[in-house]
């Protein structure tokens, strides 16, 4: 009977704070399921941060659960920024689409 060996999988410390954040918005087990993560993982990951939450910042692992928050304001100018490219791209692709079109005519 041989035993078969699970490599051990290696997470950097930003994304397991991102998947921390997305198991608290859209909960643990679609948060688990969207990287490929084990739910058992995650929950571990949940946790530690909720145990770092009330002692405070750690040291080494534990540090990872220290919530990196943004202000509002900051949120705010990039969401702003992000409707402008939209729109941007938005009006790109429909100059591109008219310009296909009028050449597409042409060769007819």
């Amino acid at each position: 009977m041989s035993e078969r060996s699970v490599p051990k999988r290696q997470y950097t410390d930003e994304f397991k704070v991102e998947a921390v954040r997305l198991a608290e918005s859209v909960g643990q087990h679609e948060a688990a399921r969207r990287p490929g993560v084990p739910v058992a993982t995650l929950g571990n990951w949940m946790r530690r941060g909720r145990r770092a939450d009330d002692v405070g910042p750690a040291s080494g692992r534990e540090a990872l659960a220290v919530r990196t928050t943004r202000p509002i304001s900051e949120l705010e100018a990039e969401n702003s920024r992000l409707r402008k490219e939209l729109a941007s791209a938005k009006l790109d692709i429909e100059i591109l689409s008219k310009a296909t079109a009028y050449f597409a005519k042409g060769l007819r």
